[in-house]
């Protein structure tokens, strides 16, 4: 039977906490992962709950390739969701598009003709489907002037959406010394995409796209593959290797690989394929909280109420391996005590669960109630708990244990 601790009792500072977590690491109960790839990086998350399944130097900095333009595509996305750009928008393809992404290149290309204007509904198929440099460049062109302006909107989108790693230097992931990634920016890159462009996204399952008579087919060798796949993108350079963002759907559950570094395209779609089997056959969902269900309590200063209820927008789900009695903990992590007044609905915490040694799952948590700032009295007593300990300055994390 599950039982949760109320986390008022585990109130700690993060200097204690640390001491806590590292008993838990070498717990018995604590298991490592069991599969094995021969890819050099990868990661398998699940979509829903943003859970890690697996990973391997997830956050080693390699070569993106063609993988960045799944960056480029979702500075599009955006540019059409406010408003500013239509499918309808037309772009010209330069001399320079022509000449480092044409046909003439060496790269992949959907074959554009040098001064002709193609609505950007198209150049996204030829960016998307048929890996375009011709496309891409024309893109960052048309929305930015130059490839080095546009490579500026791709790095402050990159941080606003959470890709905290990545650096991109240019839109159709040429090599340049550096433009890094890690397999798990792109992975969150892909979900963001899945969650916030469900209609654009789509756009990466066609299987194929033709331009100026020419029919190429989709890269992604998932989709060929009998196993729910409906994106994303595929990459190789000589420094990168064979790297692949994918993303299948299975009994209504989502999940997403990237694997890079691999030597040739045969090991890239077996890697690939065999994590999304692996991560479709080894888990099931657990809950650990409702929708809305108080999850713990935050410490408040200066309040009419000492303590904080705090909740999520959406259930708390995560993926533990199946007949497997591994430990999930949970912390809910935050800088405080919060400074009262705080509004019913703002996010004050976070919630991170960790399944054995590894992070499965990181979520905002939210005030469940309003707080008003305290009477005189009861913020000068606070304050004096202030004078005397430093209660303020102290960043606190609340423990809830899986039992």
């Amino acid at each position: 039977m599950r039982q949760y601790l109320p986390a008022r009792f585990f109130t700690l500072t993060i200097f204690s906490f640390a001491a806590l977590v590292c008993s838990w690491a070498l717990s018995p109960q604590a298991r490592a992962q069991t599969f094995q790839t021969s890819a050099p990086t990868a990661i398998l998350m699940d979509a829903d709950s943003h859970a890690v399944l697996f990973e391997k130097s997830a956050d080693e900095l390699m070569a993106p390739a063609s993988m960045a333009k799944t960056m480029t595509a979702e500075v599009v996305f955006n540019e059409i969701k406010n408003g500013r750009l239509s499918f309808d928008s037309t772009f010209t393809i330069s001399e320079n598009a022509w000449r480092k992404g044409g046909g003439g290149s060496g790269g992949s290309s959907m074959f554009a003709q040098v001064n002709s204007n193609i609505r950007l509904e198209d150049l996204l198929r030829g960016l998307i489907v048929q890996s375009g440099n011709d496309a891409a460049i024309a893109i960052a062109e048309g929305i930015a002037g130059t490839e080095e302006n546009f490579a500026r909107l791709m790095n402050e989108r990159a941080r606003q959406i959470g890709l905290t790693k990545s650096t991109f230097r240019n839109s159709t992931g040429y090599g340049h010394p550096e433009q890094k990634i890690t397999v798990r920016d792109l992975a969150k890159l892909a979900i963001h995409i899945v969650e916030t462009y469900p209609d654009l996204y789509k756009i990466f399952g066609e299987r194929e796209f033709t331009w100026n008579k020419i029919r190429q087919q989709n890269r992604n060798p998932l989709l060929a593959m009998d196993i729910g796949a409906d994106g994303l993108k595929t990459g190789n350079i000589e420094e990168s290797g064979y790297g692949l963002i994918g993303s299948a759907v299975q009994n209504g559950q989502r999940l997403v690989v990237v694997v890079n570094g691999l030597k040739t395209a045969k090991d890239r779609a077996n890697e690939s394929r065999k994590l999304l089997d692996w991560g479709f056959r080894a888990f099931e969902s657990q809950q650990l909280f409702a929708e809305g269900q108080v999850v713990g309590e935050a410490q408040v200063f200066g309040g009419s109420k000492r303590s904080l209820p705090l909740v999520s927008r959406k259930p708390v789900r995560v993926l533990v391996p199946r007949g497997d009695g591994e430990r999930v903990t949970a912390r809910i992590i935050y800088t405080g005590p919060l400074k009262a007044p705080i509004r019913k609905g703002t996010e004050v915490a976070r919630l991170q669960v960790n399944r054995g040694e590894m992070q499965a799952l990181e979520m905002p948590l939210y005030a469940n109630e309003d707080i008003q700032e305290g009477t005189l009295s009861q913020r000068a007593l606070d304050g004096l708990l202030e004078f005397s300990t430093g209660w303020v300055r102290r960043a606190f994390t609340s423990v809830i244990e899986r039992i």
